[in-house]
């Protein structure tokens, strides 16, 4: 596993790389490729931070790990390749929720790399999966990896909008300084909590105006 990053992400997280429980990391992902049906594809395990520069980035959506079905993840949380379909449930009740907040249009597919050049990284805090088996990964270190990313953001950049949703990305809020970044919380967009408050929840807009108070260009969802 090669960790080719867009450059001022690889500057910020340098040190990271080189602690032991990276390389240890390393070890684990190289062989599980090597051994089984991994996903995403290697080359997309870094998608995330290459499709939105350091310097673009305005958004954080906090995901858990990769589409487990084969083919579905492709290194941006809930996003999936323009050809999937059916588009994931949990995407589905994502792009109802803009539908009903902002009025933009169902999209034809669920690919969100128009999100990711928009300044909004799309990151899992697992990065890679066996495929058919949800969270086969979260024991490999990639935790501490994606923690460390959310603490570097919070350290160097202001006025990021992080939105966590479900109890997992709930978690990661004690890693965000909250007194120069805003923090939105909801239920997970699955089918099986999307109706408890996620519908409704109003954070497509409520991030947009939050940009817009900031003198940024909002996002075009």
């Amino acid at each position: 596993m090669e960790v080719n990053i867009e450059s001022a992400w690889k500057n910020k997280l340098t040190d990271e790389f080189e602690k032991p429980y990276f390389q240890l990391l390393v070890s684990k992902v190289k062989n599980a490729y090597q051994n089984s049906d991994v996903w995403p594809k290697g080359n997309n395990i870094f998608k995330a931070f290459d499709a939105c520069p350091f310097e673009n980035l305005k958004v954080v959506i906090l995901g858990q790990d990769p589409y487990p079905t084969t083919g579905h993840a492709h290194g941006l949380c809930f996003s999936v390749p323009a050809d999937v379909k059916p588009i994931p449930k949990s995407l589905i009740n994502i792009f109802k929720e803009i539908q009903a907040d902002t009025g933009t249009k169902f999209p034809e597919n669920g690919n969100l790399e128009r999100w990711a050049e928009q300044g909004i990284l799309l990151l899992n805090t697992s990065l890679t999966v066996k495929a058919g088996e949800p969270n086969s990964h979260k024991d490999f270190g990639w935790e501490k990896f994606t923690d460390a990313v959310i603490r570097t953001i919070s350290l160097n950049k202001t006025g990021i909008v992080f939105l966590l949703w479900g109890a997992h990305a709930i978690q990661k809020k004690t890693l965000i300084d909250t007194k120069k970044h805003f923090v939105l919380t909801s239920v997970h967009p699955s089918p099986l909590s999307a109706h408890r408050g996620f519908l409704g929840c109003k954070h497509f807009s409520k991030t947009n105006e939050i940009l817009i108070s900031q003198n940024k260009t909002p996002i075009l969802w």
